[in-house]
């Protein structure tokens, strides 16, 4: 069975020495994927299997599928999501989100934020081995072609250490166009979020002269992605995202995570022939039979019986593993499982604490507020404002009229008439100008003339109210100011 040095050599191509395993202690002061000097250590997860394996098999199914159908879906015409951050539109579940609604999109991803932070003070960093597209796209898609070509970690082993021979050049350069051809679509999926696939088509066909812009992304975004899956790895999770490293900050000894049972594993042994588990535990050994199998699986390359550890994405392959060798050794499985400290420490079961009870009650209101925001918002925004450098005018019949400037963004894909009506106080008001229909996602700008009779005027400036109205239903109300004569009694 690989120790851990089998299983963290060199990269591929250094002739140098695998590195040492760990001294006790020791793995706090490196990253399992770098030496003492630094370097970069390849890490060769071997295949795992189990019944953890084969959840996260059908999750990540359901995951691909959302992800790759997700910029052809349509919700009332609109796309289910895009994050156009170039013309400022963002589309969530069919709903047109503007710079306007930034108060929005901001408590969305407060939302999302808090949500993880719940979810991590609770279970860990279960959504790093089982949700996370780095994670599931590098160990359900690229590890898997990788085995299907290259064959199991032993096999990987073997050949990045075999002089070239025309067999490794087929099976390298195989394995490397397969990789950039499915980053190629990742990429271009990514960037069908951002553009939309209507755009995303317009630059496939079309001719390639007329496109430099988004024929750069495309090139960028495929090569990126290639560089992650194929040569980065596990260094995206240790190196780049921040999510491992602020863990420490939200977990503790309630968090369920995947953990390591030391007091039925110690002391470690390997399994005599013939030996039976009284006689292990009269010996004074536990239940781990030191068969480094729970290291060989790991995709980070780390030993999990060294307790929690930053570079421990939750991925369940080492339970699988462990389980497997209980099995073989007719022991109970477990040894390696979802635990907390205190659940392996004094035997107890998750509890809602003070700080998970105060995490929830921010959920709730910043949901509370979503919710507010989402029903309150309109699907057209109306501003009004005095023309600049206009003064009031008095009319031949004794009124008085201002000038405005009325803006109409329609938030919405389709085309919306906008009737405007003065509520308060009693006058006139007149569009100048054609109708106001606004074209979906556009703005419209005209002036606008209110005449009011001198009656219905206060000292110097009248508050104004106007309905904003798209047929029967009304949509919002705007507040201007009406300027007039500053008189103390009016006639």
């Amino acid at each position: 069975m690989p120790t851990p040095a089998e299983n963290n050599p060199l990269p591929p191509g250094n002739p140098g020495p695998a590195s040492k395993p760990d001294a006790p202690g020791d793995y706090r002061n490196h990253l399992a994927t770098a030496d003492q000097e630094g370097r970069r250590l390849w890490v060769y997860p071997r295949k795992p299997a189990g019944r953890f394996y084969r959840a996260r098999t059908y999750v990540s199914w359901i995951l691909l599928g959302i992800m790759f159908m997700g910029p052809f879906i349509r919700i009332r015409g609109n796309p289910l999501l895009l994050l156009n951050v170039i013309e400022r539109k963002f589309i969530i579940l069919g709903n047109i989100f503007w710079p306007q609604d930034m108060i929005l999109s901001a408590v969305t991803l407060l939302i999302f934020v808090t949500g993880i932070l719940i979810f991590t003070a609770a279970f860990g960093r279960l959504w790093c081995g089982w949700t996370c597209p780095q994670t599931v796209l590098m160990e359900m898609v690229f590890r898997k072609i990788e085995y299907a070509i290259e064959g199991d970690a032993g096999a990987q082993r073997q050949l990045d250490r075999a002089p070239w021979s025309p067999g490794k050049v087929f099976k390298k350069t195989t394995k490397h166009l397969v990789f950039f051809g499915l980053s190629f679509l990742v990429g271009n999926t990514l960037l069908a979020y951002v553009i939309g696939t209507e755009k995303l088509f317009m630059i496939v066909t079309d001719n390639p002269a007329t496109h430099h812009t988004g024929l750069t992304f495309m090139v960028l975004f495929s090569v990126l992605f290639y560089a992650i899956f194929a040569r980065f790895r596990e260094q995206a999770c240790t190196f780049i995202c921040p999510y491992g490293r602020h863990q420490a900050t939200v977990m503790d000894e309630n968090t369920i995570l995947v953990a390591y049972d030391y007091k039925r594993g110690e002391n470690r042994a390997p399994l005599h022939r013939n030996q039976s588990a009284p006689e292990r535990k009269a010996s004074g050994q536990g239940d781990c039979i030191d068969c480094h199998q729970c290291v060989a699986v790991c995709p980070t390359g780390i030993d999990i019986r060294n307790g929690t550890q930053m570079e421990c994405v939750n991925c369940t392959a080492c339970i699988d593993a462990c389980d497997a060798v209980m099995e073989k050794t007719n022991q109970p499985r477990g040894l390696v499982r979802f635990a907390s400290l205190n659940g392996i420490e004094r035997g107890e079961s998750l509890r809602f604490t003070p700080r998970l009870a105060a995490y929830c009650i921010v959920l709730s209101g910043l949901i509370g507020l979503w919710l507010f925001l989402v029903f309150t918002r309109s699907d057209v925004e109306a501003t009004v404002l005095r023309a600049q450098g206009a003064l009031f005018q008095q009319m031949p019949d004794g009124r008085f009229s201002n000038l405005y400037t009325v803006r109409v963004i329609n938030k919405t894909s389709h085309p919306l008439p906008i009737e405007l009506k003065l509520e308060e106080p009693a006058g006139q008001l007149q569009v100048l100008g054609h109708e106001l229909l606004v074209p979906g996602e556009k703005l419209v700008e005209t002036s606008l003339l209110i005449e009011l009779e001198n009656t219905a005027l206060k000292h110097g400036t009248t508050p104004v109210r106007i309905g904003v109205y798209s047929g029967p239903r009304k949509i919002s109300t705007v507040k201007t100011a009406f300027i007039g004569p500053r008189n103390d009694t009016p006639q």
